[in-house]
């Protein structure tokens, strides 16, 4: 295990949720579970696409929200598009400038890789273009960005 690793506390469906996750990123595995003596699964350790990350059902007492989030770097607009369009289906929720929540509460930034590239523009009046485009997406779009940042 990584000296940190991302602890999360579920209500109840910590293994589903982990099962789902496997399923959306490559690279992605089990390391362990551990069952209570009702057969339900307590702890988990996982890793998705090289990122470690331990589940705990352990009740309603605790929702996630906006202030932690876990960053995708994608690197085109297909890739922002396959995580988008998973983590909100089945009852998750867009929110603006590349942020989503998935079915499970979890907050995740759908961030490709030209966003930081555009914005980091050495003309100042192309990267608050390109800024200011971004302010007003949900998902991002790659070729809106690079329309902002030509625009004369």
């Amino acid at each position: 295990m990584k000296k940190i690793t991302p602890f999360l506390w579920f209500d109840m469906q910590a293994e589903e949720a982990m099962n789902y996750y496997l399923s959306l990123f490559k690279n992605s595995k089990v390391h362990s579970i551990s069952r209570g003596p009702d057969g339900n699964a307590f702890t988990m350790s996982f890793e998705l696409d090289g990122q470690e990350f331990m589940a705990l059902n352990a009740g309603p007492q605790f929702k996630f929200n906006e202030a932690v989030s876990f960053f995708v770097d994608c690197a085109d607009q297909a890739e922002v598009d396959y995580f988008w369009n998973k983590l909100i289906a089945d009852g998750g929720e867009e929110s603006m400038c590349g942020w989503c929540k998935d079915k499970y509460g979890l907050w995740w930034q759908i961030i490709p890789k030209q966003l930081g590239e555009l914005m980091n523009d050495p003309d100042p009046e192309k990267s608050q273009r390109v800024t200011q485009a971004m302010l007003k997406m949900k998902k991002i779009v790659v070729a809106d960005l690079q329309k902002a940042n030509t625009q004369a």
